[in-house]
């Protein structure tokens, strides 16, 4: 019987540690209730095979005229400047080789944008064409350990009068903004890291569970609207009422189902019905 204690009691704390693990933030949940329930363009409102590709002023300008809330990414250039690219590699987007980080800005601007004559544009002239007009997600690119990147979005968005919260799947980010920018609503991303097999190993598994909220302690989760059933992300959004952000939805069917689960939206490739979640 001793034995069977034990266990018990072992099982008892394993369980009341993993609640702990993934114990969000509690105290900004009003502020959240005061952030636009609109849906989000997801880099804009974009397509690539036109003059209005992702992460463009186009795109953003597209976004803006429709109403939509926007999600859009920043990262660094060599010489330093905060720019809004997706990927941390240029090929995808403009046929180049290499990353953003070893080009400067001036280069860049050498790299049409997929089918387009649009360029990658800096995160401070994204800003002043959104102008406070809807409200951003702004994803921060953080590949490893350079944490400028926070430091020099943070600069950027000092004097920005609109509405923006911050996600990132590098808790670094997170817990960067969680000792400088603590008013700031922060959000980790995540997705189901292990059931893509893109990705493997312990850290993926704890990424995927959300195993580091207790030290990120984020405002929201955002997650892939595919791996909605994951345990960590439901008792965040369930049990301790944490806003579930879901991405990239991409038809009304996928966003009609994913509205049983989650609270706000990220889209692209097609037209939500509404302009606002029920």
């Amino acid at each position: 019987m001793t034995a069977i204690y034990v266990i018990l009691i072992v099982a008892a704390v394993l369980v009341l540690l993993y609640f702990l693990m993934i114990m969000p933030r509690l105290t900004r949940q009003q502020d959240w209730k005061q952030f636009p329930k609109v849906y989000y363009a997801h880099r804009g409102l974009h397509d690539n095979h036109t003059e209005a590709p992702e992460n463009s002023m186009a795109a953003f300008k597209k976004a803006v005229a429709a109403g939509y809330g926007i999600e859009l990414d920043v990262q660094l250039t060599k010489d330093r400047i905060p720019v809004v690219f997706h990927d941390f590699t240029l090929q995808r987007a403009t046929g180049k080789s290499g990353k953003v980080c070893e080009y400067t800005y001036e280069e860049l601007q050498e790299f049409p944008l997929f089918e387009s004559e649009e360029r990658i544009p800096k995160f401070e002239n994204v800003l002043a064409v959104v102008n406070g007009r809807v409200p951003l997600i702004v994803e921060i690119k953080l590949e490893w350990m350079d944490l400028m990147v926070c430091t020099l979005t943070n600069r950027a968005l000092a004097d920005y009068k609109g509405q923006y919260c911050i996600e990132s799947f590098n808790p670094l980010a997170l817990m960067w903004y969680r000792r400088y920018r603590n008013d700031v609503l922060r959000g980790q991303l995540s997705d189901g890291f292990l059931k893509t097999g893109e990705f493997k190993g312990p850290l993926y598994f704890i990424l995927q569970n959300l195993l580091l909220n207790w030290m990120t302690k984020p405002d929201f989760v955002a997650y892939d609207h595919k791996y909605a059933d994951n345990l960590s992300r439901r008792l965040c959004r369930k049990l301790y009422h944490n806003m579930a952000v879901a991405w990239t939805i991409k038809s009304q069917k996928e966003m009609e189902e994913a509205e049983k689960s989650f609270d706000m939206f990220i889209f692209d490739s097609f037209i939500p019905r509404r302009k606002r979640p029920k």
